[in-house]
């Protein structure tokens, strides 16, 4: 039989049906990129939870809990469960304060707590009766032993980071003086920091940027680093070497795991002005020298963070560049007939 005519509509459950597949699939490719992009953005930052009690050790539910980051002044609020537990997950890394209270109790805040990032900070707050608030400042010396993940680490903050010596500023040598660390055996990047880390080539090394790859990925390193981006030792807040036993969120090498996070801005003004110099009045000549070869190298930069709405937008900027200016040339003299012979004398 032949079948409709151009000018025969089809049916409309037909095409509400045909149409159907497409918006389902459309639908769920952006909820798994949704989820993607969430469980990447946690690499970098960190968990702040703990236990709401009374004087007696008895748990508080339903306690309100607040935190609040003391350099940008955001604020989340949350509720304990039935075990007096409260949970924040993930927190950008940075300086927080924890306040809570109940009813029937008085409102205690615990102040000076520094988050660094994949760490579970406990902040565990006992509420007295009453209605008076109290504010307790929290050790500034962390705990020896943490018992919440079993990873073999090492975190350094900026401060570390500005105090070592470094050639040409590049912080990533830092990571060498990690457990289980030694420097690069036939690596491309034996001079640009590389390490080998538990017996695993260097290249097998996985480094994170603010929570984004940052492996390069070519076989032939154009760059001889196992790493992209190296931003200026002014723009790190902090990185941590992760060498053993990592969470599976860290699938990619069977390296280490170098995880880095950069400065943020802030409602105070902040920033550093820096330049290294080397320069030829400042080498000493070879005892076979007659002269101290030209060299001139000058690493200089800038970093400022301020606040552009204060408690709601920051911006934070760096930039640096470096200029070499050297003589390449190499003077070398051949031997002569009678030295080739082994008679020396003509050196006299």
């Amino acid at each position: 039989m032949p079948g409709p005519s151009s000018s025969e509509k089809l049916p409309r459950h037909y095409l509400i049906d045909k149409k159907k597949p497409l918006r389902s699939s459309v639908l769920v490719i952006c909820i798994l990129m949704g989820f993607v992009r969430i469980a990447a953005g946690q690499a970098d930052q960190g968990t702040i939870t703990g236990v709401i009690q009374n004087a007696s050790g008895a748990v508080i539910g339903d306690a309100s809990v607040t935190i609040a980051n003391q350099d940008t002044g955001q604020v989340l609020k949350t509720r304990t469960n039935a075990s007096g537990v409260y949970f924040f997950s993930p927190v950008k890394i940075g300086n927080y304060s924890v306040t809570a209270s109940s009813t029937g109790f008085g409102t205690t805040t615990l102040t000076g707590l520094k988050l660094s990032m994949q760490q579970v900070l406990n902040a565990a707050i006992t509420l007295k009766p009453g209605s008076t608030a109290e504010t307790i400042a929290a050790a500034a010396n962390a705990p020896f032993i943490q018992s919440q993940e079993s990873t073999t680490s090492q975190t350094t903050g900026a401060q570390s980071i500005n105090k070592v010596p470094l050639s040409g500023g590049n912080w990533v040598y830092i990571a060498q003086l990690s457990a289980g660390a030694a420097p690069p055996q036939g690596s491309h990047g034996a001079g640009t920091g590389d390490f080998n880390s538990n017996g695993q080539r260097a290249e097998q090394n996985n480094y994170m940027l603010d929570g984004v790859d940052n492996n390069n990925h070519l076989v032939d390193f154009p760059t001889g680093a196992s790493f992209v981006a190296q931003p200026p030792t002014e723009g790190l807040a902090e990185f941590r070497v992760q060498s053993g036993d990592y969470s599976a969120e860290f699938g990619h090498s069977a390296g280490a795991v170098i995880n880095t996070s950069l400065k943020a801005g802030t409602n105070n003004v902040h920033g550093s002005l820096w330049e290294f110099v080397r320069n030829t009045i400042f080498d000493a000549r070879d005892w076979n020298a007659s002269s101290v070869p030209a060299y001139h190298e000058n690493q200089f930069g800038a970093a400022v963070g301020l606040p552009l709405l204060r408690n709601k937008l920051f911006l934070f900027a760096d930039a640096q560049a470096n200029r070499i200016s050297y003589t390449g040339i190499t003077i070398t003299t051949v031997p002569s007939q009678l030295e080739r012979s082994g008679n020396f004398s003509e050196l006299y």
